[in-house]
């Protein structure tokens, strides 16, 4: 509820850029991973935003620089919805030393590819776990 409240709070802005114009809902964890409609999964966005970031997981969208820029809002709604993913998943325990668990469950190996963090713990990791496009609702 405390968290529910502080959202309220917050002016009608996309929680990406700070833009207050034509503002619509994106999903954070979206909708062809398997995310849900719940005020949980939700979060402002501007229409360039949203567009932008797609169907993509919010740190695959960011990338490793800009990650830790999130609104505090988004990071700690994002953050709830990865862990549960990963404790129905059976992945929350993973340690740096069984990161290998992870990357043959990866969905997402291209991403790791792509900023040179193969088999290296990363907010990548987190996002691992999503469901294949259009395999089902969470």
């Amino acid at each position: 509820m405390r968290e529910w409240e502080r959202e309220q709070e917050i002016p009608e802005i996309s929680l990406y850029c700070g833009l207050a114009r034509n503002l619509s809902t994106d999903h954070l964890i979206p909708w062809s991973r398997g995310g849900d409609d719940s005020a949980d999964n939700v979060v402002l966005a501007c229409p360039a935003c949203n567009t932008s970031k797609g169907d993509k997981g919010v740190f695959e969208w960011l990338g490793l620089k800009e990650k830790d820029n999130l609104h505090r809002l988004v990071a700690g709604k994002y953050l709830k919805q990865l862990m549960t993913l990963h404790e129905t998943a059976g992945t929350l325990d993973v340690s740096k030393d069984r990161i290998i668990e992870l990357c043959r469950r990866c969905l997402l190996p291209e991403v790791c590819e792509r900023w040179g963090t193969v088999r290296e713990l990363t907010c990548f990791c987190l996002e691992s776990i999503f469901p294949y496009p259009n395999q089902g609702r969470l």
